[in-house]
């Protein structure tokens, strides 16, 4: 059975981030609220736990999930070959709506679906998100939808979709929208914006003035 925990009350708050984080560690999923729209996460080194959420969601493998981190440090351990451009993204408009897609630490004992070596990795500019991120350290997450469906903007629609597949839900009440994070590739020497969403590709020009655009 799924709990539901009121994160606009204080005390609901405090238990339903113990009881989240309880639940990351055993494996389970979580719907917890971020900047953009409600995602549903696991363990992102349980390839066990990212798989349940696959299955949730009705997704296959070649949509690998992203991650979620508490912290820009965070990135020190996990990415390689981060460019100082990447550096400047992050300085800019992190936390916030921007993923990155970069290369991963190979000795990485994580399974997050055909990434070919990739990470799309994100740091929300959510107050809930990022304290159970800095409990449970990164997290594999993805939006709280049935694939094909509308991303949630409200716990009410997670739940509605997800039901009792997830173990706690972390309600924050409405999201701020639906719009996605923008998502830019720094794999290579230019980086490639291949998603423009919250933020525009003159917006990030501001900060790397050769930034290509994906066809």
């Amino acid at each position: 059975m799924a709990r539901r925990y009121d994160c606009n009350d204080a005390t609901d708050r405090t238990t339903g981030l113990r009881e989240a984080a309880s639940a990351v560690r055993r494996g389970e999923l979580v719907v917890l609220p971020t900047d953009t729209v409600y995602g549903i996460g696991a363990d992102a080194f349980s390839a066990e736990a990212v798989a349940d959420l696959l299955e949730a969601k009705g997704r296959g493998r070649n949509m690998p999930t992203p991650v979620l981190i508490g912290s820009p440090n965070t990135l020190h351990g996990l990415v390689t070959d981060f460019s100082e451009q990447a550096w400047e993204l992050v300085d800019a408009f992190w936390p916030g709506a921007l993923t990155l897609v970069t290369k991963h630490q190979p000795s990485l004992q994580w399974d997050l679906g055909d990434t070919r070596g990739t990470v799309a990795i994100r740091m929300p500019l959510h107050p809930v998100a990022i304290e159970l991120l800095t409990d449970v350290g990164p997290m594999a997450v993805s939006s709280a939808n049935l694939t094909g469906h509308p991303a949630p903007e409200d716990c009410d629609a997670a739940q509605g979709m997800l039901g009792d597949s997830v173990s706690v839900y972390l309600d924050g009440g409405p999201t701020p929208g639906n719009v996605p994070s923008s998502i830019v590739d720094v794999t290579g020497k230019v980086p490639v914006l291949l998603r423009a969403g919250a933020l525009s590709a003159d917006e990030l020009r501001k900060v790397v003035p050769d930034l290509e655009v994906a066809n």
